[in-house]
């Protein structure tokens, strides 16, 4: 079933304390799809968009981190073109997730 009001969004994030980073990266990964080291693929309506940010303020340390969300667009019509450099580059295929 097609989400009309989800957007696509790239999370990446530099976390300067690895206890912290590991909490960062289990939060995204109940919100996106991990592409490599700090960076994920999230389809996200306006709600879990704000979720994502408030749970991810909570684990950082502003002073120390940053944390980058891209809006890429509305994701249904969104043609994501990746350049990959290096090792091989998988597309991700939209599944379902129960949360």
């Amino acid at each position: 079933m097609a989400r009309h009001n989800e957007r696509l969004y790239i999370v990446t994030y530099d976390i300067a304390d690895q206890k912290r980073w590991r909490q960062v990266f289990k939060v995204m990964e109940a919100y996106g799809d991990w592409l490599q080291l700090s960076v994920f693929q999230c389809r996200l309506t306006a709600r879990r968009r704000a979720a994502l940010a408030m749970r991810l303020d909570r684990e950082i340390k502003p002073s120390e981190d940053h944390v980058l969300i891209l809006d890429i667009g509305p994701a249904d019509n969104v043609d994501l073109a990746v350049e990959s450099l290096g090792k091989s580059f998988k597309a991700i295929e939209r599944q379902a997730r129960v949360i």
